[in-house]
């Protein structure tokens, strides 16, 4: 719980008189109504000195990771609903000739969301070929993608613990199934602080098609102050609303309240306010980004190659193009931490293939295919790519058995997810699920495995990174994964 700051009054014996010593900082406050404070704030932040207000000295602050770092900043490209691993990257000859058949007690119980034990095995009617110099399997799918295979490396053995979305976002996002703990974005951010001035240090785009079943907390930054939350970008053409200050009110007016509110807030304040810090920390950056995020987020700058290259202009891959295309545009600006949610709104419109997952995968894989290329492509041939992390995962996989005679339910037991950039070693695939793609059983590696792979790669000690919440050092996924050593480089 928050401290409130004393609104006590100033007594004058309390203000120093002439002769009585001051800190040189104390005088740049006070000299010139704080101006000097101003440019000494500038100054400590450009240098990375900068402390915020707070008692515990939280800051947006760029920071050194105490470990070698593979990689700078993170893209993590969220599939919302759940794709299905034996239609997408882990293919199973088995579970084809099983096809229509119960499946074997050998198999063990099986219990999801709504199937019951008499479920039928649906075979995948995908086509899977070898790509790359590595010869990794994908399926018809992802055409553009399996052009990347050789700079990505699979995971086919992840598991989480959750057959429910929301629950199940919450641990991808936090490491937790329950909601109000603080996301792996937001970690990363209180780890590393912003590279950034003038943009968010954490950047969420949803998807158009409705709002994510898991809401804010997925992005939320938990018991974190507010400061490290993640700032959600809308989609369509104005990303930011409300940039343009309110009618005539011209910058140095801005500039001259903002000023004002933050004197009110420092006079004499006796305890810190995480609330109130943030709050003030969004002012300003809402004032500076007016400058700065039209240029950020104005993908008109780019080549007619380039937006030809994500798919921008064609209707399928437009939307989802945009975004991944801005993506790059805020990492290359200094952004930490991009979550791009693809899919949203009820059921059909995600990657929740309940009553036809041919129909569903074509539709979800059709739009985000070329852009997910794209993003890889643009970010290598910008010399971006070797220390940009880019994460691909949804929230669980899907059952080999079907739903209906179509449809495939939610399964966490084995799915895939996979990386590449950052610290990674590409044209691989590692782990394995059983013959008919439900279980992971070799290599197995939970989704906090995935948290502390991350971490990492970012130079950031998964045990080490803690923050003390209810007299305990809390951390991401409470520290109960490892790093995934096989596909760091």
């Amino acid at each position: 719980m928050s401290v409130k700051r004393s609104r006590r009054a100033v007594s004058t014996e309390e203000c120093p008189g002439p002769g009585v010593a001051q800190s040189r900082r104390e005088f740049l406050h006070r000299g010139g109504m704080g101006f000097g404070s101003i440019a000494l704030t500038s100054l400590l932040a450009q240098d990375g000195l900068l402390a915020s207000s707070s008692a515990d000295g939280l800051s947006l602050a760029a920071k050194k990771p105490p470990l070698d770092a593979k990689a700078k900043r993170v893209i993590f490209l969220f599939m919302a609903g759940g794709p299905s691993q034996v239609d997408t990257f882990d293919p199973k000859p088995v579970l084809n000739k099983l096809h229509g058949t119960q499946m074997p007690e050998s198999f063990g119980m099986v219990k999801t969301q709504k199937l019951t034990e008499k479920a039928l095995l649906l075979g995948s009617k995908r086509s899977f070929a070898r790509y790359g110099e590595s010869g990794l399997d994908v399926s018809d799918l992802f055409p553009h993608v399996a052009q990347c295979v050789d700079k990505i490396a699979f995971v086919r053995s992840c598991y989480a613990d959750s057959v429910t979305h929301a629950p199940a976002m919450y641990q991808m996002n936090s490491g937790r199934v329950l909601m109000g703990f603080p996301s792996v974005g937001s970690w990363v951010v209180y780890g590393l602080g912003s590279e950034s001035e003038n943009l968010p240090a954490f950047v969420v785009m949803t998807d158009p098609s409705g709002s994510l079943t898991g809401g804010p907390p997925c992005w939320g930054a938990g018991f974190l102050p507010p400061l490290y939350q993640g700032t959600l970008f809308h989609p369509g053409p104005t990303p930011v609303f409300d940039l343009n200050p309110a009618g005539e009110r011209s910058r140095l007016r801005q500039r001259r309240s903002l000023d004002l509110i933050r004197n009110l807030n420092d006079i004499r304040a006796a305890d810190a306010d995480s609330l109130l810090d943030a709050r003030a920390a969004s002012y300003e950056l809402a004032f500076r980004m007016q400058v700065h995020a039209p240029e950020a987020v104005d993908i008109s700058r780019e080549s007619t190659e380039t937006k030809s290259l994500y798919g921008i202009g064609e209707k399928r891959t437009d939307e989802f193009g945009r975004r991944c295309l801005l993506a790059r545009r805020l990492v290359e600006r200094g952004v930490r931490f991009v979550q791009l949610y693809h899919g949203g709104g009820a059921g059909n419109m995600t990657w929740d293939a309940h009553s036809n997952v041919e129909e569903n995968h074509k539709r979800m894989a059709g739009e985000s295919d070329k852009p997910v290329a794209a993003l890889l492509h643009d970010l290598e041939r910008r010399g971006l790519l070797e220390d940009t992390l880019v994460v691909w995962a949804g929230e669980f996989g899907r059952t080999p058995m079907s739903e209906g005679k179509y449809g495939r339910d939610h399964s966490p037991f084995g799915f895939t997810i996979w990386m590449a950039g950052g610290g990674i070693k590409g044209g691989q695939a590692i782990g394995a699920t059983d013959e008919v793609g439900l279980r992971a059983v070799e290599s197995p590696h939970h989704v906090n495995d995935l948290h502390a792979t991350i971490l990492h790669l970012l130079g950031l000690d998964y045990f080490e990174l803690t923050f003390l919440h209810n007299g305990r050092e809390e951390r991401l996924s409470d520290a109960e994964g490892e790093v995934i050593e096989e596909i760091v480089a």
